[in-house]
């Protein structure tokens, strides 16, 4: 039994128009979702998609979750600072210091990402989006871990980092304290059971390791909504036939 990740789906205002956003900045297509989102497709091996869902709701409070992109040289670093402001994104303080080699921006609907300096260590060979940053605990990356398949890269000090065995972006999760939680995350990850698995298997596997079913309102759907060991949620879209 296995899951893949399939996609980080954002919630937005405007699903197009960040989609728009984030296809400028990446390089990536847009592509057929088949849950009716508005979804890019990686044109490099990061191995999942983007998915933007319409909400009612503006965002509150600071993400759990943001992007760090990588740097091959400084001018790069520049050149993708000045391509995402010009694609509508902004400067953010979130406390990082005027020492920070790092860039911390908004894109247009206010969701954090990082554009990292240039011979990070961490993130060499990981490509362009370089990672997904998780503010969670150590238990939630052992989850992950087990939930995906993807070895631990990382395990050190309560912080921990998986990464896929075919390469391409870490998740990394940031230790404790964890920040406030707003009463629902605007974004989270999207699982499909691999070719060959079943569905309610994988969530009940997923129950066994410490996810739980919630309730968010979502009436009949083909998935299945989940709260990781932290409390964030995630889905397990239908077994592909």
């Amino acid at each position: 039994m296995a899951l893949d990740l399939h996609a980080v789906c954002f919630d937005a205002i405007d699903p197009q128009g960040l989609a728009r956003f984030w296809a400028g900045v990446l390089g990536w297509e847009r592509t057929d979702d088949p849950e009716g989102a508005v979804a890019l497709a990686p044109s490099d091996r990061t191995g999942f998609w983007l998915r933007f869902a319409p909400t009612p709701e503006a965002k509150s409070l600071q993400n759990r979750i943001h992007f760090d992109l990588t740097s091959a040289a400084a001018e790069d670093q520049d050149a993708t600072v000045a391509r995402a402001l010009g694609l509508g994104a902004s400067h953010l303080d979130i406390g990082q210091g005027p020492d920070a080699e790092h860039v911390v921006l908004a894109d247009p609907e206010g969701n954090e990402f990082c554009v990292i300096e240039a011979g990070n260590s961490f993130l060499a060979g990981c490509g362009f989006l370089g990672a997904v940053n998780c503010d969670g605990t150590r238990d939630v990356g052992y989850f992950w871990s087990r939930a995906l398949g993807w070895p631990l890269v990382w395990d050190q000090d309560e912080e921990t980092a998986i990464q896929s065995p075919q390469g391409g972006p870490k998740i990394t999760w940031s230790g404790p304290p964890l920040m406030p939680r707003p009463a629902k995350n605007r974004q989270h990850f999207d699982l499909t059971p691999a070719a060959g698995s079943d569905q309610q298997a994988e969530v009940e596997r997923l129950i066994s390791l410490g996810a739980k079913r919630i309730d968010v309102g979502q009436g009949a759907v083909s998935w299945v909504i989940m709260a990781d060991p932290d409390g964030n949620e995630f889905c397990v879209l239908a077994s592909r036939e």
